[in-house]
């Protein structure tokens, strides 16, 4: 596996794939069935995944994490989802937080200033006080309706992403029901990134290599 090379631009900023996956544990049937998922998006050149797991059992959630870490090593760069605390415990490369959760400083006195910091936004309101925190890329979603959580928030639209596009010069990636279909229409309403579980699920190795050929 090739190693990822540079962490940021020479303005400091991160430079984010077009492709996003994130391998969400409650979609799939068990450990197994997550690394082997991961391992098929490697092997399509894939180079940063989010692990989510939101069981709320941290015992799982870091022996998953850190068996990634150990498959992968420098190859793919590994964003853990909500837990600060488990991303250094993992020695993962970063972590994604929302609106409920820690507040971004308070993630980066955890991670320190070298890990990757995401976070999460639904509104313009949220987009422009996210701006001004040390986050490195923010969310933009739900673009469309999605399933992969339980009480989502409102539906943004593309018209969404390009209000957020407006009020930041960070990184954006675009979550929410993002397919094969709509990516292309997400990059040019302004989006760097498309963060994407339900359409990599069946196929991941299959779908990872047809997005890639969509966002060219």
């Amino acid at each position: 596996m090739r190693a990822f090379t540079l962490r940021r631009s020479t303005s400091n900023t991160i430079v984010l794939p077009r492709l996003y996956p994130i391998l969400d544990a409650g979609c799939l049937p068990n450990a197994v069935d997550l690394i082997a998922a991961a391992e098929e998006l490697a092997c399509t050149g894939v180079s940063l995944i989010q692990y989510r797991n939101k069981s709320g059992n941290a015992r799982v959630m870091l022996d998953q994490a850190r068996e990634l870490k150990k498959r992968f090593g420098d190859s793919v760069r590994l964003i853990m989802n909500d837990r600060a605390d488990l991303c250094v415990a993992a020695e993962l490369d970063g972590v994604h937080v929302g609106q409920g959760d820690l507040s971004p400083e308070s993630v980066r006195r955890i991670i320190g200033p070298e890990r990757w910091l995401g976070f999460s936004t639904h509104n313009p309101e949220q987009v422009r006080e996210a701006d001004l925190t040390s986050a490195d890329y923010l969310a933009i979603g739900p673009v469309f309706s999605t399933s992969s959580k339980d009480k989502p928030d409102p539906v943004v639209g593309l018209e969404g992403v390009r209000q957020a596009r407006r009020l930041t010069r960070k990184p954006l990636v675009a979550i929410g029901g993002i397919t094969r279909e709509n990516a292309p229409s997400v990059i040019d309403a302004g989006a760097d990134s498309v963060a994407v579980i339900s359409d990599l699920l069946r196929e991941p190795r299959k779908s990872a290599e047809e997005f890639f050929r969509i966002l060219r």
